[in-house]
């Protein structure tokens, strides 16, 4: 016992640095920043990841902001957008550009698409629900709406309705999944000073309107579950508000907000915005969209494109003592592995 111990204590002090360093450091691939740029206008924001089963590969789904549109006037950039899709095949660590969403609705000459998000049902068919804009406006005093999409493959999306929320300017749709199998969304109410409102459904399809969630102004509203409660995380436009839940009806805030000081790495000087959550476990990625010409000193109007372009990161979630924490400038490993309901085997 003595040699063996010995033995062990020689490893430890003769292993190269690379080596010892590797059995501390997180499983998986070490992620880049940016994590991803949108390569068609430069311009990804609101990202959600969702795992394709059929292509055993992760897709993101982003708003495709027209940053690199040279004419675009007032806030249109913002406007006559698509969603974007990027996939990754080595866990979530690297990314290319695979389409936009082909989505069959399309009742005005001109239209905008906001904000997906995208859940897997019981029986493995995807859903999507997306903020739909009636036009490319100046402005933003235009009505927007949230619409229930289906999808086999997660490319082609068939329109199934228009969701009759409580008024005519909602966005930033978030679905979860109760522990009764039914479903809750959350969204964003641009007339009740941006509050997060929610709504309830059996089955993705009819849905109820519940009214006020958290009476917090802010967007982009994402729900998750882990460490056993729940999470609400809100875009606050200086950094990401964390609320918890014990039953997803009262929601205690944080103190502190997550990615709002700026970070040190690539691109990533900015607060963030926007996010989406992948728990993979006793593991929780935030990912997150920076508008990386946005940085403390300049006009946080969206003039140029240095401050109109945009892009996602990521870093590793963090739980202790009750509260949710991350540190930007630290590396992030990430091995995102299959969720969702997986096909069966051919015998």
């Amino acid at each position: 016992m003595i040699k063996y111990r010995l033995y062990c204590l020689l490893l430890i002090l003769f292993l190269p640095p690379a080596y010892a360093a590797a059995q501390t450091r997180p499983a998986g691939k070490l992620a880049p920043k940016p994590l991803y740029r949108d390569p068609i206008f430069d311009g990804a924001t609101d990202p959600v990841f969702i795992w394709n089963k059929r292509e055993k590969k992760w897709f993101m789904f982003y708003t495709n902001r027209r940053a690199t549109d040279p004419t675009a006037e007032g806030v249109t950039w913002v406007h006559g957008t698509r969603i974007g899709i990027a996939e990754s095949a080595d866990g979530g660590a690297t990314w290319s550009y695979r389409d936009t969403a082909n989505i069959n609705y399309r009742p005005t000459p001109q239209y905008t698409h906001w904000a997906p998000d995208v859940v897997e049902d019981e029986k493995g068919g995807y859903h999507m629900f997306l903020t739909y804009v009636p036009g490319i406006f100046t402005d933003w005093n235009h009505p927007r709406h949230i619409l229930h999409l289906t999808s086999a493959d997660l490319l082609n999306w068939k329109y199934e309705s228009t969701l009759n929320l409580t008024t005519d300017k909602v966005i930033d749709a978030c679905v979860f999944r109760q522990p009764d199998g039914t479903w809750r969304m959350w969204y964003n109410n641009e007339r009740d000073g941006k509050s997060i409102y929610y709504a309830d459904s059996p089955n993705l399809y009819t849905w109820q309107d519940k009214g006020l969630a958290l009476k917090e102004r802010g967007e982009g509203p994402k729900v998750f579950r882990w460490h056993d409660r729940y999470w609400m995380v809100i875009d606050k436009w200086k950094g990401l508000g964390v609320y918890s839940s014990t039953d997803l009806q009262q929601w205690q805030p944080q103190e502190e907000r997550l990615v709002e000081l700026p970070g040190k790495g690539a691109e990533d000087q900015a607060i963030g915005g926007h996010p989406d959550v992948v728990v993979q476990g006793d593991r929780a990625y935030l990912f997150y969209f920076t508008h990386p010409g946005r940085t403390e000193g300049t006009p946080s109007a969206a003039a140029t494109l240095a401050t109109k372009r945009s892009l996602i990161q990521v870093t590793e979630l963090h739980y202790a003592n009750g509260k949710l924490t991350c540190d930007r400038d630290q590396p992030t490993y990430i091995q995102l592995k299959p969720t969702g309901k997986q096909p069966k085997k051919r015998l």
